[in-house]
């Protein structure tokens, strides 16, 4: 298909030495990397000198092209104008990058979502579980006191390791910029303005009204748009991973499309003007009310399940426990955290979030199965020992993101495991009376210090932790094994 960059297509071909002096192809965020049986047919100064080329620089054994923001069309014309066959993305340090059409086959829709969630996260996992890491450690000095929590050596440890976690966004908008090949900065400045702390404190403020005024889903809103409600989740989207993702990958079309259509002397700045001012608002227009709503629904669901005489607690349990982690992914745990804290403010005590205790154990036991069974593969050794660590101490996005999402397999094994768990947990009516820490650290909120029924749901809770790890850990090596066979 004819495009307006198939002229500039034709120069570059031709200012390379032809498609015959062409070895391969590939192209960065920027470049096009040439390859070439012979620099010396190359015309530099033309190519340095032809409208549509930034620069050419030679390094590392390439031949490099400058393009810029339109180096995605560019290159796909030189293909076409070339009939060459390419060899896809690279990063900018040449290292290829997976290419989300190459694999054989029709990948089915949750396939996709894993790949590209998984994709997004991976930059980020060995921060994730260092930050779990120090956080577990410094629970672990003050629980002992050993460590002032009021002290600067702990707020400042404490700040970098759930500092990270806090602006998980900012991150994310480069990454999920990076996947959709959009400016890493721009997403970088949408991640920002989901944290930035006039929109954090905007739910302290002043309610203004109310959206869904008396249905279950009614909102508050503290400020409007040009008279449009903003509604904000209580949750905030600090430590959130979906709306930014969502955010980056609207706002990535929407630069494409700009960048097609602008001309080249303005579409450097006038392209970030435009595509920060729609995203940030569309993203507090759309996709908080969005969320909202999807929380809401959720929390009537559980509400529900949980009120089924006799069974609802087995029965609640189970699925929390199921499906904890897939909420965790999309940011619906949110729907669930409130309804314990009215339960333990009403009753003195909370029976949904005991469902959910045994999960990180299970996520680890899929983890030791993995790491077992890839001896000659050390980068999942890197990637799952310290994973494995941050899992204990309930930090388990390293695991799921790093490695059991991407496998799939060990993922739903840990699943499956965790629902098992949490059928104990709500048979024997475990209770959470104090919210708290995570992982091992959580097991004293399980403490009954009325007297009433003492060490049983930190007794029942942490056997079911020890049989949702044993399972998965079974499940994993069944499943993972075969797998890997196949």
């Amino acid at each position: 298909m004819a495009s307006k960059y198939d002229g500039l297509a034709r120069i570059i071909i031709q200012n390379v030495g032809g498609k015959q002096n062409i070895k391969s192809i590939t192209h960065c965020v920027t470049r096009l990397r040439f390859q070439l049986h012979d620099e010396s047919k190359a015309n530099t100064d033309i190519l340095n000198q032809t409208d549509g080329v930034l620069k050419v620089l030679q390094a590392n054994g390439q031949y490099q092209v400058v393009i810029g923001n339109a180096v995605n069309d560019v290159y796909d014309a030189v293909l076409d104008v070339g009939h060459l066959q390419g060899l896809g993305t690279v990063d900018e340090d040449g290292n290829a990058v997976a290419d989300d059409n190459a694999s054989g086959g029709k990948k089915g829709a949750a396939a996709i979502l894993i790949d590209l969630i998984s994709g997004i996260m991976a930059p980020t996992i060995g921060l994730m579980g260092a930050s779990g890491i120090i956080k577990g450690v410094l629970t672990l000095l003050t629980f002992f006191s050993l460590l002032d929590p009021n002290g600067g050596a702990y707020k400042i440890w404490y700040t970098v390791a759930d500092g990270f976690f806090y602006f998980l966004p900012i991150a994310l908008g480069y990454t999920a910029a990076k996947k959709f090949k959009m400016n890493e900065f721009t997403g970088m400045a949408l991640g920002i303005s989901l944290c930035y702390p006039t929109m954090v404190a905007l739910t302290s403020g002043e309610v203004l009204g109310s959206i869904l005024t008396g249905t279950a889903f009614e909102m508050s809103y503290y400020t409007t748009f040009f008279g449009i409600p903003v509604v904000y989740p209580a949750s905030g989207y600090t430590s959130s991973v979906i709306p930014i993702v969502l955010c980056c990958f609207v706002g990535s079309k929407l630069e494409h499309w700009l960048n097609n259509h602008l001309s080249d002397m303005i579409k450097t700045f006038i392209t970030p003007v435009c595509v920060l001012l729609v995203m940030s608002s569309l993203t507090y227009l759309l996709i908080g009310p969005l969320s909202g709503i999807m929380c809401s629904v959720l929390t009537i669901a559980f509400q529900a399940l949980f009120s089924i005489p006799a069974v609802g607690a087995t029965l609640g349990c189970a699925l929390v426990g199921i499906f904890w982690q897939v909420l965790v992914i999309f940011g619906f745990h949110w729907s669930l955290i409130p309804l314990a804290y009215i339960n333990i403010a009403n009753l003195g005590y909370d029976f949904i979030m005991p469902g959910t205790f045994a999960t990180p154990f299970a996520q680890a036991g899929a983890l030791l199965a993995v790491i077992l069974l890839s001896k000659d593969d050390i980068k999942t050794r890197k990637i799952g020992v310290p994973a494995f660590i941050s899992c204990m101490f309930g930090i388990t996005e390293p695991t799921i993101y790093g490695i059991n999402l991407p496998k799939k397999k060990p993922f739903i094994a840990a699943c499956a495991a965790s629902g098992i768990a949490g059928i104990l947990v709500g048979a024997l009516g475990a209770k959470r009376y104090v919210p708290g820490g995570l992982g091992l650290f959580g097991l004293p909120g399980y403490i009954d210090a009325t007297g009433g029924t003492g060490l049983s749901s930190m007794w029942t809770v942490l056997a079911a932790s020890v049989i949702a790890f044993v399972l998965a850990l079974v499940f994993t090596l069944i499943l993972y094994k075969s797998a890997k066979k196949s």
